[in-house]
């Protein structure tokens, strides 16, 4: 049953809804505060909230109703969120729609006509839910999160070269997910039935690394007390996955060419040739340009792997692919965990967002394991990130591609952290010194972490 949370501090409004919306077909939930309100909300998730806009502690303004509406989209923003405002209050539900309320009303309530205007959002909210989760089982298909133009050009490339069989490069930094993209052309291939069997080029010695990819004969060298198969036949009929191929020695590299070309391959120690039928992916994190330029990586060695290439972004340049994908690490995390579901405050996205991510989606989610771990409450803060207040800004204003955001927020800080200094922690005279009303300066406060109640 879908839920419908009330936030009003009317007695008598919440009297009339309850009675007049107790037999339809959603879960009431009521509340008399904002705070109560978001507490209800984070509890119980509901699709629909009716949220009046003034709220305590004054009820004849609009900032408290405003901020529970950002606040409700920050945490769930498929949840649609209807204002109800006073007849002389258009400019504050115009301002609400542009915030992300789904739409306003005006007292008083007509229960018949905020029955359907409920009643529509609740259907849509139910209509987009479906399409995120349809688009949850994509992504939990392939491993695969983005939706990033970048991304998006990628997923194209995936299905375009997965019905072939020719090579497939994938360019990227470490951490980019290379190995996940690789698995998802074989998933989608007509070798899918057959393994994919990688092997990391740069993680296995010189010394070590052609027996590994082509085996060895009993006796061939000091301890081949057996014959042993090698990556190569293991993936016949299959996929063979070549990671962090540009690290592969120049004398390998003869080999594994003539291996390519004739699609044989001799055990060492052995003299007979053995054909094999294999699919090959590589992946690098270097530039092949420049490896070939310094003569670390053969020519034509690259133009049989680089047939097609796929070049996956770093994730400091996939904008808003970084919330969605600290969204679903801390969900799939919280889950596979079993811990109580968190979200993230105001702060820590701001970190997120302003970090520059060398380690890119494999230090995200390292980052995002970490902190639900080390979380002691219902969000998951800066500090549990292991990221420090406006480290990530300050680091981002030394870049090329600040952001106005970024450079405000930082500035916003700083101001606020200078007039508490300045004035030795006293509140109404800091708030007085940057020009803003007490209030907002604990806002302020709470918003970059400064102020622990």
């Amino acid at each position: 049953m879908q839920k419908l949370l009330i936030v009003d501090d009317n007695a008598e409004i919440r009297t009339q809804l309850k009675w007049g919306l107790s037999r339809s077909n959603y879960e009431l939930i009521f509340a008399e505060d904002g705070a109560e309100g978001l507490d209800l909300f984070k509890k119980h998730s509901p699709s629909v909230v009716a949220l009046d806009l003034g709220l305590p502690p004054n009820e004849n303004g609009i900032e408290e109703g405003l901020r529970c509406l950002a606040e409700m989209l920050r945490i769930n923003s498929l949840a649609k969120i209807i204002v109800i405002t006073g007849n002389e209050e258009r400019d504050a539900a115009l301002r609400a729609v542009q915030t992300g309320a789904y739409d306003y009303y005006k007292k008083p309530v007509d229960l018949n006509e905020l029955k359907v205007m409920v009643d529509r959002a609740m259907y849509l909210q139910n209509l987009e839910s479906e399409n995120q989760n349809l688009r949850l089982q994509t992504i939990n298909e392939n491993g695969i999160v983005g939706e990033c133009p970048e991304m998006l050009a990628v997923f194209t490339q995936i299905e375009r070269v997965a019905s072939s069989d020719v090579p497939v490069l994938i360019s990227g930094e470490s951490g980019t997910g290379k190995e996940l993209v690789a698995r998802a052309i074989h998933k989608k291939s007509l070798r899918a039935d057959m393994d994919m069997v990688p092997i990391n080029c740069g993680a296995i010695p010189e010394n070590l690394l052609e027996s590994e990819l082509f085996g060895y004969e009993k006796g061939a060298f000091t301890g081949a007390h057996k014959m042993l198969k090698g990556k190569v036949e293991y993936a016949d009929k299959g996929t063979l996955f070549l990671d962090e191929i540009g690290e592969m020695p120049m004398a390998l590299q003869v080999k594994l060419l003539r291996f390519l070309q004739e699609m044989v391959i001799t055990r060492v120690g052995g003299r007979k040739e053995i054909s094999v039928d294999v699919r090959i992916i590589t992946a690098t994190n270097i530039d092949i340009n420049k490896a070939m330029e310094e003569g670390t990586f053969r020519e034509d060695l690259f133009y049989r792997i680089g047939v097609m290439n796929i070049v996956l972004p770093p994730l400091r340049e996939r904008g808003e692919d970084i919330n969605l994908l600290a969204n679903y690490f801390l969900k799939s995390v919280s889950v596979g965990q079993r811990h109580t579901a968190k979200t993230f405050s105001e702060q820590a996205l701001d970190c997120i967002n302003g970090y520059d991510w060398p380690g890119n989606i494999r230090e995200l989610e390292n980052r995002v394991k970490r902190a639900v771990i080390m979380s002691t409450g219902p969000e998951i803060l800066p500090e549990d990130l292991g990221m420090k207040g406006d480290e990530a800004l300050r680091q981002k204003l030394h870049m090329d591609d600040i952001t106005l955001k970024d450079a405000r927020l930082l500035l916003e800080r700083d101001m606020v952290e200078r007039a508490l200094k300045k004035t030795s922690g006293n509140v109404v005279q800091a708030a007085k010194s940057i020009g803003v009303s007490r209030p907002t300066f604990y806002d302020l406060m709470k918003k970059h972490g400064l102020w622990n109640p």
